[in-house]
């Protein structure tokens, strides 16, 4: 690894752009660019020495071999988007801008596919524009410089990878029960989905069929703080998985909002013959308030008789 690479994975475990190392290690932020980019090719061992150490790292040397710089700690494994992996891993480092130039290694950088992956396009939240409408290019990947929402998408993008769906079975729920849990390994409950099965023939009459079965869905709940990380589609997918194995042939649901998006995505159909959701509201008339009666005289209750 040359010492350009190095001073990079350094920098993002640390979290500090050029600028910010430059300052900590008292060189200008010109040294730290030559450096990474290899046009410093003999930099003097000081400057090494007070660039590494304000990375929050330590040089160590193998007397008897050949010498070399190296953090006190393990700087490589795999990595992945957002943070994921070792924290020294810079996962973009492959990825160049239009001017051909790397992204910041401290930074989180994703490619934009679409208008939504690129937080400059602001009005795609709220129009669908084909393309050849788009009011700006594209760019080819793209970064979050405010650190707040930088740390809450790595946060965010952690909770993605942790999470674990299972179905809850046992005693204390009936057979026809169907309930799933998306969990945090410490045990957190961060969502839920409850479904139970019904006969067919009990809309239609007439005898029960062998083997036909229904399921319908209750309800998917997700905390608020963990929405958006495709947690109500993994528990989703996990109910009809199971119902397939079970060998049931439909799973019937009512939703609202972005309820409807969700079961379209995971392969629900809108029934037409049942286009009408209806409901209820009751006014309710509070009772106005009177005075307290002072009550009959003494000696007038109960009456004689």
């Amino acid at each position: 690894m040359g010492l350009g690479d190095l001073l990079r994975r350094l920098r993002r475990r640390a979290d500090l752009s050029q600028r910010e190392l430059a300052d900590r290690a008292g060189v200008p932020q010109a040294t730290v660019a030559r450096v990474e980019s290899g046009r410093a090719v003999d930099p003097r061992f000081r400057t090494v020495e007070r660039l590494v150490r304000a990375a929050g790292a330590e040089l160590r040397f193998d007397v008897g071999g050949d010498v070399g710089g190296d953090v006190g700690g393990d700087v490589g494994g795999g990595g992945g988007e957002g943070g994921r992996g070792d924290p020294a891993d810079v996962p973009h480092d492959e990825l160049r801008d239009r001017a051909d130039r790397r992204y910041p290694a401290h930074l989180d950088v994703w490619e934009v596919r679409e208008p939504k992956d690129w937080p400059g396009a602001w009005w795609a939240a709220w129009y669908t524009l084909p393309p050849e409408k788009w009011p700006l290019p594209l760019p080819p990947a793209t970064y979050e410089l405010n650190r707040e929402y930088r740390d809450r998408r790595r946060a965010r993008q952690c909770v993605r990878d942790a999470v674990t769906v299972r179905r809850v079975t046992g005693a204390a729920l009936p057979t026809t029960s169907w309930r799933f849990v998306a969990e945090l390994p410490g045990g957190e409950l961060v969502g839920e989905l409850r479904a139970h099965e019904r006969s067919p023939h009990l809309d239609w009459g007439g005898p029960e069929r062998p083997g036909a079965r229904e399921v319908v869905l209750d309800g998917v709940l997700v905390a608020a703080e963990h929405r958006g990380l495709g947690i109500g589609r993994r528990l989703v997918e996990a109910l009809t998985a199971e119902v397939s194995r079970a060998g049931i042939g439909a799973v019937h649901a009512v939703a609202e909002f972005g309820g409807i998006g969700l079961l379209l995505a995971c392969g629900f159909a809108l029934q037409a013959s049942r286009p009408a959701v209806l409901r209820l509201e009751q006014r309710v008339e509070w009772p106005v308030a009177r005075p307290v009666s002072p009550g009959p005289p003494p000696g007038c209750w109960p009456p004689p008789g």
